[in-house]
C-alpha cells in the first residue's frame, strides 16, 4: 500500500526532468536511486521535504531537489512535499514559526497585521527576523524528525499487517 500510494501521488520522472528550475542538476536526475520507492528513500524524502517547507526563501523546490540528490532520497516526494507551503498556508505557518521563536527567545511577540507593502516588510522584518528564523529552524527540524520516523513506523506496520494477512490466508487454506 505505501509504495502504490506514493507512486500515485508523486510527479512522474518526465515531469520533474522538464522543470526548468531543476535543469542545472543535469545528469544527476538520471540516478535511479532518486526514483526508488522503499522505506528508507521515502522516509528520507519526507524528512527533506518537511524540512525544506519551513525554509522562508523562495527556491524551496531547488533546495529539496539538491538535498534529495545528496542524500539519495526519493526526489519526487521531496520536491512535492515542499508544496505544503503555498500562498494559503504560508502566512499562518510562518507566523506560528515567529511565535515559537519569540517564545523561546523570550521576546514579546508583536501582533502583526499583514500588508503587502515594502514598508510593512522592512519595518516588521527588522524587528522579527531572529525569532522568525529560529522558529522556522526548530519547526523544520521537528517536522523532519517526526516525518522520518512516522514514515518508517507506518511502512513497518503496513508490512507487518501484510505478513499477518498472508499468514492467516495460508492457515485458512492449509489448516493443520
Amino acid at each position: 500500500m505505501p509504495r502504490e500510494f506514493f507512486k500515485r501521488m508523486s510527479p512522474s520522472v518526465e515531469t520533474l526532468r522538464k522543470q526548468k528550475c531543476l535543469n542545472f542538476l543535469g545528469k544527476s536526475l538520471h540516478n535511479p536511486m532518486l526514483w526508488h520507492l522503499n522505506r528508507h528513500s521515502v522516509a528520507l524524502a519526507f524528512a527533506i521535504g518537511l524540512f525544506m517547507m519551513w525554509v522562508p526563501f523562495p527556491p524551496q523546490m531547488v533546495y529539496a531537489a539538491i538535498a534529495a540528490i545528496y542524500f539519495k532520497a526519493n526526489l519526487p516526494i521531496s520536491v512535492a512535499l515542499v508544496w505544503v507551503t503555498n500562498p494559503i498556508t504560508i502566512p499562518p505557518m510562518f507566523y506560528f514559526a515567529y511565535l515559537c521563536g519569540a517564545e523561546i527567545l523570550g521576546h514579546q511577540a508583536i501582533p502583526m497585521k499583514f500588508e503587502l507593502t515594502w514598508e510593512w516588510f522592512s519595518h516588521n522584518l527588522s524587528q522579527s527576523w531572529e525569532p522568525f528564523l529560529l522558529g522556522c529552524f526548530l519547526l523544520a527540524t521537528l517536522s523532519a524528525v517526526v516525518g522520518y520516523f512516522s514514515i518508517k513506523l507506518i511502512w513497518r506496520l503496513h508490512i507487518i499487517s501484510r505478513v499477518n494477512r498472508r499468514r492467516l490466508k495460508r492457515q485458512r487454506k492449509h489448516p493443520r
